[in-house]
């Protein structure tokens, strides 16, 4: 093999990757913060990136398998917000806290499944259905809450694991995000996911019960948008009405858009949206070292979603033309 034609199968491997322009991204942008801010190279910034990119990954390892079907959740950052106050509910009732965390999972399943249900059995657009319960969660947030930030529970093993414990954020990002992989890519439900958001009549003639696992995968993103927030809540030692909303959904979305998942459906990667979100952590907390304001970050966000959406078509075509020949 010459080294031409060496060079050329590196290539056409490396554009095969769905996750390659992300990756690159990612690597570039940490290279200039530490050449270019004081601090950048430290575990403790580390886990301040960490911090950042938490609820973004978490969430958008949801989002990811929703926006593959060809839908979204407005919901999921409120969902995020509500879920800690579920669970005092029933911890401050006297369910030991272990059980009080399920119970308040099982009822973000529920009411992300009510919301699956609905758009799936009406026929309302998930943006609508979606956009109606992030008004309904907040309200119920602020009812429970009072209003005010509500003190966590401090101590036991239950606290440490999720999320008090050194690192035991990023270690439940990567399980997440290691478990929402195999489930998209080495299960029949992800390819029935993949081919409800493809080719929704096709798959419903292949015998694929689109509807169910359209409500399935909205169920997901609203368990992982609660255990998001009880690990972020549990991490801060407060439960806070004003944490989550829109700032967290829209940043899960954006981080599996720059991941490479298509907002019309049929494509996407759970890697790719834990690279989104650390692509996004790493600008965050770069600007914050840099003493840049975080206005510009929208700026940069708005920018980066754009060229990254152009990027995925541009590879999108690549890989086809690579696959034919």
């Amino acid at each position: 093999m010459t080294e031409r034609s060496f060079g050329r199968t590196v290539a056409q491997a490396l554009v095969r990757q769905k996750e390659l322009s992300i990756l690159v991204a990612t690597v570039a942008v940490a290279i200039y913060f530490s050449v270019t801010t004081t601090g950048f190279n430290i575990s403790d910034n580390y886990i301040t990136i960490i911090h950042y990119l938490a609820p973004w990954a978490i969430v958008g390892a949801g989002e990811v398998m929703l926006l593959i079907c060809g839908e979204i959740d407005l919901s999921a950052g409120f969902m995020f917000t509500l879920s800690p106050f579920v669970l005092m509910s029933f911890y401050n009732g006297g369910t030991p806290l272990i059980l009080a965390l399920i119970l308040a999972l099982v009822v973000c399943a529920a009411i992300g499944a009510a919301n699956g249900f609905i758009s799936t059995r009406f026929g309302i657009a998930s943006f609508i259905v979606t956009l109606g319960s992030s008004f309904l969660l907040e309200g119920i947030s602020l009812l429970m809450s009072n209003g005010a930030p509500v003190a966590a529970p401090a101590s036991g093993w239950v606290v440490s694991a999720f999320g008090k414990a050194h690192w035991s954020e990023l270690l439940w990002v990567l399980g997440v995000v290691a478990v929402m992989q195999t489930l998209l890519s080495a299960t029949r439900f992800g390819i029935s996911t993949q081919a409800t958001g493809g080719n929704p009549v096709g798959a419903a003639e292949a015998g694929i019960r689109v509807n169910l696992v359209k409500v399935v995968n909205f169920s997901l993103v609203s368990t992982l948008a609660g255990l998001g927030g009880i690990i972020d809540g549990l991490r801060l030692g407060s439960f806070d009405p004003t944490n989550g909303g829109p700032n967290t959904m829209f940043l899960a979305v954006a981080s599996a858009v720059i991941g490479g998942t298509a907002l019309l459906g049929g494509r996407g990667t759970v890697v790719g949206a834990l690279l989104g979100a650390l692509l996004l952590g790493i600008v965050f907390d770069g600007f914050s070292l840099a003493g840049v304001s975080a206005n510009t970050f929208d700026v940069v966000l708005g920018v980066a979603i754009v060229i990254a959406m152009l990027l995925n078509v541009y590879l999108g075509h690549l890989r086809k033309r690579v696959s034919s020949a």
